[in-house]
């Protein structure tokens, strides 16, 4: 349950300003934060000018989350930085987000009210989540890469995880990442599906193949059903991205892989420390066939890759949010 953590806070002495870096057990996870705003804010009626409906929203979620009110909130990105989210009022599907790009390492807050400018629900979503929305092309800052040479057989890059993974992860042997598996064992498993085949969707059905691959990594892995969510990394239990490729060129989205960034919702693990597994594969005929996996991790990924594409930003994001997205 999340109380206990709000009662740590309140009594921690922490404003929304301090980092948690070296708190990190008083970090609300997405379901917990979720969960507190939820409670707090539904049936809060946000009418007021927007400056003071600013201010009226951002002090009731700072008593829900057990921080002191501050005298005048600060103009800092984001907005609550020792949370790391930001608060965005919906009263449509049309996600406005100005002057700044779609950060990969951030927490989105959506608030939808009705009519009335009632709260009705809160959801929380990360940035690479955001970016799954986007379906305008207005989201232009994207990252690609190509491997630097022909790729024609399966390759661990990275033998070792991160040190960061290391110390966390396999040494420490928390009892929730029990099934966690070092660089090694995780390539010899995915090496099992190297040579198989699955049903081709369509030329067109991108998404789609990749939704095959992810279940059938799962299965491989005997972990937890994938969900296409736009989540980052795609199978967090394993600290693990997963890429299908029939071209050369690989979408990366908002995420560099070598960044030092925190995970927006794993703020103990950086970017860099994630493993790729990149798939190459053939279609032949009405069929998607595995012929080689590439497993790096993200800080060496550009040893075995070659990053390129034109970074752009647009002052203003206009992104649809999907119809069902507040239920």
């Amino acid at each position: 349950m999340a109380e206990p953590l709000v009662s740590a806070i309140r009594g921690s002495g922490l404003t929304i300003y301090d980092s948690l870096q070296g708190r990190l057990d008083l970090f609300l996870n997405d379901d917990d934060l979720e969960r507190i705003l939820n409670k707090a804010l539904r049936g809060l009626v946000l009418n007021q000018p927007l400056r003071t409906r600013s201010k009226v929203l951002k002090s009731k979620v700072c008593e829900a989350l057990g921080y002191p009110i501050p005298s005048s909130f600060k103009r800092t990105r984001p907005r609550f930085p020792g949370q790391n989210f930001d608060t965005y009022v919906q009263k449509s599907n049309n996600l406005q987000i100005w002057n700044e790009e779609v950060s990969p390492s951030r927490r989105y807050v959506l608030i939808r009210v009705d009519e009335n400018d009632k709260v009705s629900k809160v959801r929380v979503v990360t940035g690479p989540i955001i970016a799954a929305f986007d379906t305008t092309g207005t989201l232009t800052r994207k990252y690609q890469a190509k491997s630097k040479s022909l790729v024609n057989g399966s390759q661990l890059v990275s033998p070792e995880d991160t040190d960061n993974v290391k110390k966390r992860l396999i040494q420490a042997k928390l009892p929730e990442w029990i099934g966690f598996l070092p660089t090694k064992k995780l390539f010899t498993g995915l090496c099992k599906l190297v040579g198989q085949a699955f049903a081709d969707p369509g030329r067109d059905q991108e998404r789609n193949r990749g939704g095959f691959l992810h279940d059938a990594v799962c299965k491989c892995l005997e972990g937890p059903t994938w969900a296409d969510n736009g989540q980052f990394p795609d199978i967090k239990e394993q600290l693990l991205e997963v890429k299908l490729q029939t071209s050369p060129t690989i979408d990366l989205g908002l995420v560099c892989p070598d960044s030092t960034e925190p995970i927006a919702d794993m703020p103990e693990f950086r970017h860099c420390d994630v493993r790729y597994a990149v798939f190459y594969a053939v279609i032949e005929g009405t069929q998607v066939r595995l012929n080689h996996v590439i497993l790096s991790t993200g800080a060496d990924f550009f040893s075995f890759f070659t990053r390129f594409g034109g970074l752009v930003t647009n002052k203003k994001l206009q992104i649809p949010l999907p119809r069902d997205f507040f239920g």
